[in-house]
């Protein structure tokens, strides 16, 4: 089965939209359909520094051979930071889809600089429940993005 990208966000908003944390989800889905690894920005429920949303889609994802990736599209809810911009890079993932990047622009022009594509859904779901959690939690909002 193949996903089609509103099918492969469903899945990424499905994972924002669980309690406790940043609601940034993602989903790391095969060519041919196989989804291979999803997840949330975990930072204040493991109290870890890194686990954002497509950190931990990769991290639920397991081990795998490079071609692998390269065969990969990661969906995001939200433009991704650099840190996880540079994960997409380090692992040659070919296609990176985000729900928006209203709240927040990461890394979306290195990403096309190293021949990556880039599709921004500009989902109204995905930009209500970001806009909303940076209303309601400005601080937790300011320390995941590091200012």
């Amino acid at each position: 089965m193949v996903f089609d990208d509103k099918q492969g966000m469903k899945i990424a908003f499905e994972e924002a939209k669980k309690k406790g944390g940043v609601p940034i989800g993602g989903a790391l889905i095969h060519e041919d359909g196989t989804i291979l690894g999803r997840g949330h920005n975990m930072r204040f429920q493991s109290s870890s520094a890194t686990l954002h949303g497509e950190i931990s889609t990769l991290e639920n994802a397991g081990r795998l051979k490079g071609s692998i990736y390269k065969k990969c599209t990661m969906y995001t809810t939200l433009s991704p930071c650099h840190m996880c911009t540079g994960a997409c890079i380090m692992y040659g993932i070919k296609r990176v889809v985000l729900g928006e990047n209203d709240n927040f622009v990461g890394g979306e022009d290195l990403l096309k600089q190293k021949g990556i594509e880039v599709v921004n859904l500009n989902d109204k779901d995905c930009k209500d429940l970001m806009s909303k959690f940076i209303k309601e939690r400005p601080e937790d909002w300011y320390e995941d993005i590091g200012e």
